[in-house]
């Protein structure tokens, strides 16, 4: 698969899953989902989706929603998408804003 085209379904997948979530996923009050990046591999077998959750503390219970969901997710997606084969979804926690924020509590301290 091109690179290009390889892009473009990574797009599709985020763009439709983003969709679904926001009538699919019931986020707690005062929290916040974002679909970060989506990866498809070469062959269109798998597509690993990063899921970013504000504030941390809901992380755990919205992906466990999500992972009990993932049969039901992964149907409404292939309905939506067009494309042979079908990758299968799996969702990953994207803590890059924590690392990020743990960086910067080091540097804060060294300046101290």
């Amino acid at each position: 698969m091109s690179l290009e085209r390889a892009k473009k379904v990574d797009e599709l997948i985020k763009r439709e899953l983003g969709r679904i979530f926001l009538r699919e996923i019931e986020a707690p009050e005062g929290s916040l989902i974002t679909i970060t990046q989506a990866e498809t591999s070469p062959d269109l077998l798998e597509a690993r989706v990063w899921i970013s959750v504000f504030p941390i503390h809901f992380a755990g219970r919205i992906m466990k929603e999500i992972n009990r969901k993932i049969g039901y997710l992964q149907g409404l997606l292939n309905r939506r998408l067009i494309i042979y084969p079908l990758p299968r979804i799996r969702f990953i926690l994207d803590q890059t804003e924590e690392k990020a924020d743990e960086i910067e509590k080091v540097f804060d301290k060294i300046k101290k």
